[in-house]
């Protein structure tokens, strides 16, 4: 029973040490591509915009025609808008979330 435990243990030393492995591989590699142009800059500034555009435009669409389909005193625009807003502002976070190098 005390070997198992044991066994168990390395292993999941083993386990944090290839996270570990793999997260300072990552941030070196983020450091490595640290010498960005403007152009990146730009790049980046359009896909977090496009990321949140998107799906704020598509909440718009979705909710006008519920308006259409099932008018009532709850605004389905205004509705869906607000979910468009937040997803794409999540989906802007993932992306620059990616780009800086952390999991």
């Amino acid at each position: 029973m005390v070997k198992e435990t044991e066994e168990h243990k390395r292993s999941q030393l083993d386990k944090f040490g290839e996270q570990v492995g793999h997260r300072a591989k990552r941030k070196q590699q983020a450091r490595e591509r640290s010498k960005r142009t403007v152009w990146f800059g730009f790049g980046m500034f359009g896909l977090v915009g496009w990321s949140v555009a998107i799906p704020t435009m598509m909440g718009i669409a979705i909710g006008i025609w519920l308006d259409r389909k099932w008018p009532g005193e709850a605004s389905w625009t205004l509705t869906f808008l607000i979910i468009g807003i937040a997803l794409g502002c999540l989906n802007a976070w993932y992306w620059i979330k990616q780009e800086s190098g952390h999991e």
